[in-house]
Parts: C-alpha cells; sequence; structure tokens
C-alpha cells in the first residue's frame, strides 16, 4: 500500500465514512419504500446500485487515502448531482415534487461532507448549494419557505461546520510541528552550545592568558584568542533565547547590563522597543565595541555609551578615553585576519539596514556611532 503524508484531518475523514454507511442504510430504506410507486422501479434498483458501489468505492479511497485530492472530490459531486437528477428517469414529476429526490438528501449530503474537508467551508457550502439546485430541479418549482424546508440551511450549515473543523485541525497539526521544529532545534542549539564552551570557548581561554603571560611574539595571538573567545561566549550565551519574530526588546535594558565601574550607560527615561533580533545584533555590535575599549584603549579607559531614540531610528554610541586606533591600524587588522570591526560591528549594522561610523585618531580615543531604522 503506498504511503501518504499524515492527514490531521483523517478523524474527520473516518467518521465522514460512519455518516456515509447510516446514510446508505436510510437510502436503503428509503429506496424500499417508495420503489413500487415509481414509473420505473427496475431502473431505480439499478440506480441505487450505483449508489452502493459508489459509497463502497468512496469509504475505501478515503479511509486509505489516495482519495483525498480534489479530482476524487470533484468526481463524487458529479455522481450525487448524476443520482439527484435521475430522480426524473425513474419518478412522474408529482412523484418528485411530493417527495425527497433520489437518492435522498442525506446521502447526498456525503459530498458536501467530503468537499468541506479537502477544499474548506466555502467550498463544502457551494456544494450544498449546488445539491439543492440540482433537487429544485428535479422537482420544478423553488421553494423559499426555509420554516418548512430547512435543507438548504441545513446543507449550508454542514459545510460550514465541516470546513472549519478541518482547517482547524491542519492548522493545529502545523503549529504543532513548527513548535516540534523549533524544540528540536532549540535542544541542538543547546547540545553545541555546551560542545563549544567545553572546548572552544576553554581553549582560547587558555591561549588568550598564556600568550599575555609569555608576551613577545605571543602577544598577537593571545589577542586575537581573546577577540574569538568573547565573541564564542555572547553566541553561546543568546543560544538558550532565539528570539522570535514579531516580539520586542527594550534595548535600553540590554545596554544596561554593561554598566560597570568603567562603563557608563546614559539611558532615556522610556524604554526604547525594537524588534527581538534587530535589539539584540544592536547589542552585540556595542558589546563588541565595549570589548575592544577593554583590549586595546589602555588599562585605564573609561567607556560611556549613550542610547538615543530618534523616532524612525535608534542610535548606539559607544565612546572612551583611551589611546585611540593609529592611523593604518584598521587595515592591518583586515590582513591579520581579525573580524572583530570588520563583521562584528560593520557587518552586523550593515545587516539590519543601518550604519557604523567610527571616529578615531591617535590619543584621542574612539568613538561608535551605531545606527539601525525603525521597521
Amino acid at each position: 500500500m503506498p504511503e501518504y503524508a499524515p492527514d490531521p484531518a483523517t478523524p474527520l475523514w473516518r467518521a465522514a465514512q460512519v455518516f456515509r454507511l447510516l446514510s446508505c442504510i436510510y437510502a436503503l430504506g428509503f429506496q424500499i419504500a417508495v420503489n413500487p410507486a415509481l414509473d420505473r422501479p427496475a431502473i431505480g434498483w439499478l440506480l441505487f446500485g450505483v449508489l452502493i458501489a459508489w459509497s463502497a468505492a468512496c469509504a475505501v479511497a478515503y479511509l486509505n487515502g489516495f482519495g483525498r485530492r480534489p479530482s476524487w472530490v470533484l468526481a463524487e459531486i458529479a455522481v450525487v448531482l448524476a443520482l439527484v437528477l435521475s430522480t426524473k428517469l425513474v419518478a412522474s414529476d408529482q412523484w418528485a415534487l411530493d417527495n425527497q429526490s433520489l437518492p435522498t438528501t442525506l446521502w447526498a449530503t456525503n459530498a458536501t461532507i467530503s468537499a468541506a474537508i479537502l477544499l474548506g467551508p466555502i467550498a463544502g457550502m457551494l456544494t450544498g448549494v449546488a445539491v439543492m439546485i440540482a433537487s429544485t430541479v428535479v422537482k420544478g418549482v423553488l421553494n423559499y419557505d426555509l420554516v418548512g424546508n430547512a435543507t438548504i440551511v441545513i446543507e449550508l450549515a454542514v459545510g460550514l461546520a465541516v470546513g472549519m473543523a478541518a482547517q482547524t485541525a491542519r492548522r493545529a497539526h502545523a503549529e504543532l510541528q513548527q513548535a516540534a521544529r523549533l524544540a528540536a532545534a532549540q535542544q541542538e542549539r543547546a547540545r553545541l552550545s555546551r560542545e563549544v564552551h567545553d572546548g572552544a570557548i576553554q581553549v582560547l581561554a587558555l591561549v588568550s592568558r598564556r600568550g599575555r603571560e609569555i608576551g613577545g611574539a605571543t602577544a598577537e595571538l593571545a589577542e586575537l584568542a581573546g577577540e574569538q573567545e568573547r565573541a564564542l561566549r555572547r553566541l553561546v550565551s543568546s543560544v538558550d533565547t532565539e528570539p522570535r519574530a514579531g516580539q520586542m526588546t527594550d534595548i535600553g535594558a540590554l545596554l544596561r547590563t554593561q554598566a560597570s565601574d568603567r562603563v557608563s550607560v546614559s539611558l532615556p527615561a522610556e524604554p526604547v522597543r525594537l524588534d527581538t533580533r534587530t535589539a539584540t545584533e544592536l547589542y552585540a555590535a556595542a558589546s563588541n565595541a565595549l570589548d575592544n575599549v577593554s583590549a586595546h584603549a589602555g588599562p585605564g579607559a573609561h567607556a560611556f555609551v549613550l542610547l538615543e531614540d530618534l523616532g524612525d531610528s535608534v542610535t548606539v554610541t559607544v565612546r572612551d578615553d583611551g589611546v585611540g586606533i593609529p592611523d593604518g591600524r584598521l587595515t592591518e587588522a583586515v590582513i591579520e585576519g581579525r573580524i572583530g570591526i570588520a563583521k562584528s560591528i560593520v557587518g552586523r549594522m550593515n545587516w539590519l539596514g543601518g550604519s557604523a561610523k567610527l571616529t578615531t585618531g591617535p590619543e584621542s580615543g574612539t568613538e561608535w556611532e551605531l545606527t539601525v531604522p525603525r521597521r
């Protein structure tokens, strides 16, 4: 048997086939009761045989999954309408006017249910309308009495209710799958973060510490290791709080965590809320600038962080009173493979659609102006 993707509406398909069985039993009783009064009773039984054969085929197709496609449902609608219209072949006009059309409105509702489950409430209600139009053609009279003849209301209600139930089941299934994928991804990120923390970060910390102790040429290696250690620590610390699209975060609250005796943070009185992803990346860029102050500005340098809410944009300024960056040093850093400025700061701001402006010079300190647009 071929395999099909799990269908969250499977319980509805199963319930629909139970209804189909009951409607066939009802149609049999109706056929036995009215067949003697038909003009062509033999053809009436032949058409009932078609009803039973088609009902069995639909039950097998829907229960096994291969019939859950538009072409099969359209075929069912066509068969149902044909059987309803065939009433004119076996019964007189007066009989059709006095009785419900063959093969009973209850059995014809199976087409409404199938269309609603597969295609939604609109398709289900339209199918119900088509069944009632065929019944009206058989009778030759349009009945406006919705109180005495509420069949059309029932058909519409069945199409709407079943269709919405199917849509709800599929939506809930999709949300459950998404939650499962997010949980699996979260677990994988947590596992990777543990491995990184237990391996790469500890090695980088050791290289950085030992390189500074040895001094000389290894000090350059220690500086590179220190930069990468800090970058990895920021990545690991945020791995368990992966932001979701649409959430808002106060960038000021993030920046406040950097305050210390050597870092002064100035914030507006009101929270400055940004999309969580934007706030996280902006905070990471500002943190990298502060890391550079600790590593390069000198032992007595102080840093000053200023957050400004400009309405359509947000700016974070990171300034220090350290030794500054000598001319040509940034170009040398890129050539040597140091990506702190090129990637962690400028790259992040470009990715956010913002800008990173650097002002520095020998013995004049360093100032980063990081600006992101409001989305």
